[in-house]
């Protein structure tokens, strides 16, 4: 397989310190590494470590406390990415990774707004994420935008299918906002992997993998991997591929897994 794998050094490596992830994910055969929270990081350090090892920084999460489908938040929520956005390019993240809802401890969502019609939330997350792809452009950074499962990790997200992800980044049109498509999740929200892939590949801006259940490597659940790289390819998916998993049983075994799929 010829996608280029990116390690979540959050998930990943965690045997080691922070500073020491950056170089094995590179010595494993990994072109690129992501993380979570930058707010908790030393960005000189994490631009150091990661030119040191010759490693491409993808992206890291760019929301904080505030969500796309509250129409009273808007103004808080660019903000917000406005900081992270400056992050990026201390460290010199390509990337970053936004969502529908704010995210706390473990990707538990903060607030489901289950006060607003889903009309509301719908036409908020338009209206502020034609914003972020304006603010985007401006500032030469790439913007992710994450579906997530509600049946296992964060009950109460809004945005949860392929489809409307896609659909939304088709209507704005940027080139710098894309859907980030995550295999486990849309696996435990809606299957029909392939099907989607082939519909809404194009909007694709980069793909997480994990298999089902458990959030472990490929191989430990349900999902065909070599079904779902073939389509990537096939289609003409050329950004990374994430792993944001947690070892069945430890980085290196998980590790020799993944390259199974070189």
């Amino acid at each position: 397989m010829g996608l280029a794998k990116c390690a979540c050094i959050d998930t990943l490596y965690t045997e080691l310190p922070w500073r020491e992830r950056f170089a094995a994910a590179k010595k494993d055969g990994f072109s690129a590494v992501e993380f979570w929270d930058w707010r908790c990081r030393d960005l000189e350090e994490i631009r150091r470590e990661a030119e040191k090892a010759d490693i491409v920084i993808s992206g890291f999460n760019g929301d904080a406390d505030y969500s796309l489908v509250d129409p009273e938040q808007k103004t808080r929520y660019l903000e917000a990415l406005e900081l992270s956005v400056k992050a990026a390019k201390k460290t010199g993240a390509r990337s970053l990774t936004i969502h529908s809802n704010a995210l706390g401890e473990g990707g538990v969502v903060l607030n489901s707004y289950d006060n607003l019609s889903h009309t509301v939330k719908l036409c908020a997350m338009y209206d502020t994420l034609l914003a972020c792809a304006r603010m985007a452009e401006r500032e030469h950074i790439n913007l992710n935008l994450e579906a997530l499962n509600i049946t296992t990790d964060h009950a109460g997200n809004f945005l949860v299918t392929t489809q409307m992800g896609a659909e939304i980044c088709r209507l704005i049109g940027s080139p710098r906002l894309k859907l980030l498509y995550d295999v486990y999740h849309m696996q435990l929200n809606e299957g029909s992997l392939c099907d989607n892939i082939r519909k809404y590949s194009d909007q694709f801006g980069h793909v997480h993998v994990a298999d089902a259940p458990g959030r472990h490597e490929p191989g430990t659940g349900e999902i065909y991997y070599p079904a779902v790289f073939g389509c990537l390819e096939k289609c003409g998916y050329r950004g990374f591929v994430g792993y944001e998993l947690f070892p069945a049983q430890n980085t290196k075994k998980a590790v020799e897994a993944i390259m199974k799929y070189a």
